[in-house]
């Protein structure tokens, strides 16, 4: 198993090319922008360097164009999703700093609201696995990748005022 991820200048695979097998802060040494790819193994691909700005879960496939996918400007960073096997486990919190009412997910969670009776999560703390969260429930909106780790704010992750309201784990 190899991960990798091929960078195009233009749209459908075309101009410079760069190729990736683990994390990029910052893309614009190697191509002046970004805007198609093939992706062979799980990638999340930020809009802005260093893992910030608007980001994309980016699965194996070809992207002939970053618009297909939702980006509105070229990919400037990305960070590969490392294979996990075995269980997921992640406890969201209604409040900062792990306060409030909490609840564990083991698996995908379409509407935390509704489900949890919870207005809000504003940290978490992933145990195991690999989880994307969205600000819309049923997967959409806006996403933010959390990996193993204490998030004790998802101001920390870039994400302040923005309602998570739903959860999957990538698989």
């Amino acid at each position: 198993w190899q991960p990798q991820i091929i960078f195009y200048e233009d749209r459908n695979f075309q101009g410079r090319s760069y190729e990736c097998m683990s994390d990029c802060s910052d893309m614009s040494s190697y191509l002046s922008r970004c805007t198609s790819c093939r992706v062979e193994s799980g990638f999340m691909v930020y809009d802005r360097p260093n893992y910030m700005g608007n980001q994309y879960f980016l699965r194996r496939g070809e992207y002939s164009d970053y618009n297909s996918f939702g980006m509105g400007d070229s990919i400037r960073s990305c960070r590969l999703i490392p294979q996990h096997r075995g269980s997921y486990r992640m406890r969201i919190h209604e409040r900062e700093n792990f306060q409030g009412q909490s609840h564990e997910l083991m698996d995908d969670c379409d509407n935390i609201q509704d489900r949890y009776r919870m207005p809000d999560c504003q940290s978490c703390n992933v145990m195991d696995g690999h989880w994307l969260m969205y600000e819309q429930p049923h997967y959409r909106g806006r996403m933010v990748y959390l990996s193993p780790g204490e998030y004790r704010s998802m101001r920390d992750v870039g994400y302040s005022g923005m309602r998570l309201s739903s959860a999957r784990r990538i698989m």
